[in-house]
């Protein structure tokens, strides 16, 4: 029977189950965070652990003077559900909620909070899991201009509605105009590539088989010099995450702006839960 006393209680009739999910970039307390998204990727999906890669909650704006519909607190409350149930939740704080950091090593409600943390997946390979702002020279060494381009940003985010508003009443599917000007931008590109360079790196100086982060906003799966470089996106524009399936595969997955109707799991992995690729619009 559904729990209705929980806003957040399953509505799903069946779920898929992998092994472990890792979520990256949601910044809870902003317009742009797509937070029923989310909730609806919790609700269709269970796993045996969960991260919470960085900028869960934002800080930066939420000393501002959050914006924090229903919606954002179902998230949360899911969350805790999922624990309660037996769920592993360990969170590794980003720069946009950096004051956690204070707590690593900690375990609060359930939740473990580590600066960053080795997982290893169930084919025996070990990823270090961390934020990777650690790799970005303009939050280390001018937090000021980082501020500076999080208004931007912001502000490229908030375009995205009247917009996309629009392109609804023309029978357009959704469109991100930040995502847009991020890939179009030469210099966008060449920091996105520079920053996975360098996040690969880490790992190898770890001796560890990949790294998954978050924090550049861009989902990606890719090889650099043997190193698995898996990025887990956000949750203000792409709705993507990482995902481990029971045999140990990392997969990259896009959560579709729609209803799920999700079949049989069986022997496949479903199509609701498909390998990320980059948007036709972005290319």
């Amino acid at each position: 029977m559904k729990d209705t006393s929980d806003p957040a209680a399953d509505d799903h009739s069946a779920s898929v189950h992998v092994r472990t999910l890792f979520i990256s970039d949601v910044h809870l307390g902003t317009r742009t965070a797509r937070a029923d998204q989310l909730l609806d990727l919790l609700r269709s999906c269970d796993a045996d652990t969960i991260y919470l890669v960085g900028d869960i909650i934002d800080f930066w704006r939420v000393r501002r003077g959050p914006v924090w519909p229903q919606s954002h607190n179902d998230v949360l409350q899911k969350l805790m559900r999922k624990v309660r149930k037996g769920t592993r939740l360990i969170l590794i704080p980003g720069n946009h909620d950096e004051g956690l950091r204070d707590y690593a090593g900690m375990q609060f409600g359930g939740i473990e909070i580590h600066r960053d943390y080795v997982h290893v997946t169930a084919q025996g390979r070990r990823y270090v899991v961390m934020h990777g702002d650690e790799f970005d020279m303009v939050v280390r060494t001018a937090k000021w201009l980082a501020l500076l381009g999080d208004r931007g940003y912001e502000l490229a985010l908030w375009l995205n509605h009247p917009l996309n508003w629009v392109r609804r009443h023309l029978g357009l599917g959704y469109w991100s105009l930040s995502a847009y000007l991020k890939y179009r931008v030469k210099k966008a590109v060449a920091f996105i590539g520079a920053f996975e360079e360098a996040v690969a790196a880490e790992a190898r100086r770890r001796q560890a088989d990949g790294i998954i982060c978050g924090h550049i906003h861009h989902a990606s799966d890719r090889t650099f010099e043997g190193v698995h470089y898996l990025n887990c996106g956000d949750w203000v524009e792409s709705c993507t995450a990482v995902v481990e399936l029971h045999a140990g595969e990392l997969r990259v997955i896009r959560w579709e702006d729609r209803p799920f109707q999700l079949r049989e799991f069986g022997a496949g992995f479903p199509a609701e839960l498909r390998a990320v690729e980059p948007p036709a619009d972005a290319a």
